[in-house]
């Protein structure tokens, strides 16, 4: 139950930082903190050991370190490439495939999407909460990729099964 919970809870801070960035196009380091620190009690919780603990940390660390240099060649903003690696932190290494595979994909068809509604649409007629993302000033709020990313990789973490046992779908 107490595993659970703590799924609940990343889910809904990936679905926050989605949100966030969609409306903003930044994620705050204090969410990208909570979904990173939540990580320690859920582990301890799910009694998931040292060994598979350590490979998630491990994951995160590596993670880490390929984020970090995506954003400094302009690629990331800054929010989306800590978001990454707290989000590894709880896929581990045994869905990092379907976890970036996720992001790629939705963060392809993201970007197409807003850039042909930019180069097509008239901001004019652009809804209010959707002007940042469309202004073409602005980049493409990527932590809606990695959510989705979260998403599709969550049914091999494990410290989601037990939330994602809760619905028939996964379970």
């Amino acid at each position: 139950m107490i595993s659970a919970t703590f799924g609940a809870a990343f889910f809904i801070l990936c679905l926050q930082a989605a949100v966030k960035d969609t409306l903003s196009l930044k994620i705050t380091n204090g969410l990208n903190l909570s979904i990173a620190a939540l990580f320690i009690p859920a582990a301890f919780a799910a009694q998931i050991g040292w060994s598979v603990g350590g490979w998630h940390l491990l994951a995160g660390l590596i993670a880490f370190v390929i984020s970090y240099m995506l954003f400094a060649f302009g690629l990331f903003g800054g929010g989306d490439a800590k978001m990454i690696p707290g989000v590894v932190l709880w896929i581990g290494p045994a869905g990092w495939l379907q976890f970036v595979m996720g992001m790629v994909l939705s963060g392809g068809l993201l970007a197409f999407i807003v850039l042909l509604v930019r180069k097509s649409v008239p901001a004019s007629v652009v809804p209010g909460f959707a002007e940042n993302i469309f202004n073409k000033e602005n980049g493409i709020p990527y932590g809606v990729a990695i959510a989705i990313g979260a998403f599709c990789a969550a049914p091999h973490s494990d410290l989601l099964n037990e939330f994602l046992s809760k619905f028939s779908v996964w379970g």
